[in-house]
């Protein structure tokens, strides 16, 4: 019997259709939608992405999760994670595939290469699920990477920005990107921002990457990269909640800018069930399992959390001058600290009062009666949680959003007590202990609990079904869904 072959027009034609049929499926409801999430390889924008994939795939989304090998393998470590298996979680699939790179440069992630090879990968990416009958129906990355929306619009391919800073921080960076505002330049480095007509940000208090003083100049132009063409977008996603931030949401709405705020993403039920346990946030490890234990034996807010993320690098006299505060306030204390020296004699002074350990199960740790505070760096993520968990937190921020966010915790939300600027100025052992007391005891601390849980419950209210939260969730899987007609009816 002779072979035909199948002219190749007529091969296009049949994966066109098919691909058109998928697509109306997807549009119909009757196949889920498939997702692609690409992050930069760090943990403070990893966590957060991760945190929605899962809430979409709560929701019946088909999510592939993608970000640098390197940092897949750090997450593999403790996850459990097997690249492109799918796992399932509520009503949907998370998978992960990672891509080879030689990224390092003196330490740092080398940008242009990370941009070159992502592109490429994230390409083929695209290309392979198309093949496989399985289109992509959504690209939705974090800052760093503003390529992103370059390679999904070449494929025709509508895209989303999950932002991972406030949207306060993002109304900023507008402001300073679109010229709407005076912000500090090298003729006038100390003048103040008018964010509101409520709120001044001090020169000390915008984000530090948009500041002529910047030393890192790189994070000032990537992440605003973005912000100056949001044309490419259909859609911002905030980790946040209108209660939280309202004011600004509708500030940003108000540019032709759809913001979708979806947050506390820690806090979606669904998507935090057993199938979904074993993805938890990057870089967990088990060296210490006794953390949880050791806080079962402390009484109800009696604890001091300390912790400055993975970057934050105190030096060793500003640790020194902690330490000595924690010594001479004679609180109880768990401190999450890599490498430093302490004062002779301070762990055996504190023992049994303190805890040292090199990595916690923050959320947990947050989330346990027995603590009263939390001295933080600031970071969105960590401000997230302690909002979302209802704990009241010192300030310490050191650089980018750190120091708006730290500013919005003290004076607008009403949660936390100033300790640290972000100006290098060392902190006294004096100062630590006084702020600590104020957080601990007293008629300050007791204003500071009943304003963290005041947005604890708004945070749950947000994220339970019909709140704010929940309903841009799934307003955003319609978007995805209507974007999908939209597409074929191009065709």
């Amino acid at each position: 019997m002779p072979f035909y072959s199948v002219p190749t027009n007529l091969r296009v034609q049949s994966q066109e259709r098919k691909k058109k049929q998928n697509l109306r499926k997807m549009a119909s409801n009757e196949a889920p939608i498939h997702i692609l999430l690409v992050s930069f390889p760090a943990q403070g924008h990893i966590n957060p992405l991760l945190r929605l994939g899962k809430c979409l795939a709560a929701k019946g989304a088909s999510v592939i999760f993608t970000t640098t090998e390197k940092a897949g393998k750090d997450m593999g470590i403790v996850n459990n994670i097997t690249n492109k298996l799918a796992t399932p979680i509520g009503d949907g699939s998370l998978t992960f595939e990672f891509f080879d790179h030689s990224l390092l440069d003196n330490g740092s992630v080398n940008h242009a290469e990370l941009e070159r090879v992502g592109r490429q990968f994230v390409s083929q990416t695209i290309k392979n699920y198309a093949d496989s009958n399985k289109p992509i129906s959504c690209v939705i990355n974090n800052p760093f990477l503003p390529w992103v929306c370059d390679v999904a619009f070449e494929h025709n391919i509508p895209s989303a920005l999950l932002w991972t800073n406030s949207s306060a921080v993002f109304a900023v960076c507008y402001d300073y990107v679109h010229k709407l505002a005076p912000f500090p330049t090298n003729e006038e480095p100390y003048i103040d921002v008018q964010l509101n007509p409520s709120i001044v940000l001090k020169y000390n208090e915008i984000p530090d990457y948009i500041h002529p003083f910047n030393p890192f100049p790189i994070l000032g132009t990537l992440t605003t990269a973005q912000i100056k063409d949001m044309s490419k977008v259909f859609c911002v996603l905030v980790d946040t909640f209108e209660e939280l931030e309202h004011d600004f949401i509708d500030y940003i709405s108000k540019k032709s800018i759809t913001i979708r705020h979806v947050g506390p993403l820690i806090k979606n039920p669904k998507a935090n069930g057993a199938s979904s346990n074993t993805l938890g946030d990057f870089t967990k490890n088990n060296d210490d399992s006794t953390i949880i234990e050791w806080l079962n034996t402390k009484p109800n807010g009696s604890v001091v959390y300390i912790s400055f993320g993975t970057i934050v690098n105190h030096t060793q006299e500003q640790v020194t001058e902690i330490a000595y505060g924690l010594l001479n306030s004679q609180v109880s204390f768990l401190w999450v600290l890599k490498q430093h020296v302490f004062p002779d004699g301070f762990l055996e002074e504190t023992s049994g009062r303190g805890k040292v350990v090199k990595w916690s199960p923050q959320e947990e740790v947050l989330a346990h009666s027995s603590v009263a505070c939390f001295i933080t760096h600031c970071g969105w993520n960590s401000s997230m949680e302690a909002l979302t968990l209802g704990v009241p937190m010192l300030t310490f921020p050191a650089f980018g959003d750190q120091l708006t966010n730290a500013k919005f915790l003290v004076d607008v939300f009403g949660v936390g007590i100033r300790l640290g600027r972000g100006d290098k100025k060392l902190v006294t052992r004096d100062e630590v202990k006084k702020c600590l007391l104020e957080a601990i005891t007293g008629g300050k601390a007791e204003r500071l609990k009943q304003n963290a849980i005041k947005w604890k419950t708004a945070a749950e209210d947000a994220m339970a079904v019909g709140g704010s939260s929940h309903r841009h969730l799934d307003a955003f899987i319609q978007d995805i869904k209507k974007h999908g007609i939209v597409n074929i009816q191009k065709m």
